[in-house]
């Protein structure tokens, strides 16, 4: 037997695709047709563009932001943990147990592979000659 949590759930998802769908069909009906050559360039606060919106951000830059990411998810699970940490008893001990060494083990080998090395040392490691 199917019970009521899964109609309920089916009812939540049919008004969800249908909330959508309405919202695209009346955004496609209700918006402009035509197409001008002004509209597609960049606004900034009535300033004409000048040459390349693409800059160059050094590699480093996007390794601390994906190394903020995967330490902020895992500080998160680990605090959940901790919240939880009376009924969860020694299974969840070694549930987060195994959960930080993987990600110690990924760090490590991150580290093995030179992803940690950056900066001006790193350059010279790389090209003794410059």
């Amino acid at each position: 037997m199917i019970s009521d949590s899964f109609y309920h759930l089916l009812f939540y998802t049919i008004i969800a695709v249908t909330l959508i769908g309405a919202l695209l069909l009346a955004a496609w009906w209700l918006g402009a047709k035509r197409e001008f050559p002004r509209k597609g360039i960049a606004y900034e606060s009535g300033v004409e563009p000048s040459g390349s919106a693409r800059l160059a951000w050094p590699v480093p830059f996007y390794l601390v932001a994906i190394f903020f990411i995967v330490f902020d998810v895992e500080s998160a699970f680990i605090f959940t943990w901790a919240v939880a940490w009376e009924p969860l008893g020694t299974t969840g001990l070694a549930q987060i147990t195994v959960f930080i060494v993987i990600l110690a083990a990924g760090l490590v080998w991150l580290w093995l592979k030179g992803g940690l090395d950056w900066g001006p040392t790193a350059s010279r490691k790389r090209n003794p000659h410059a």
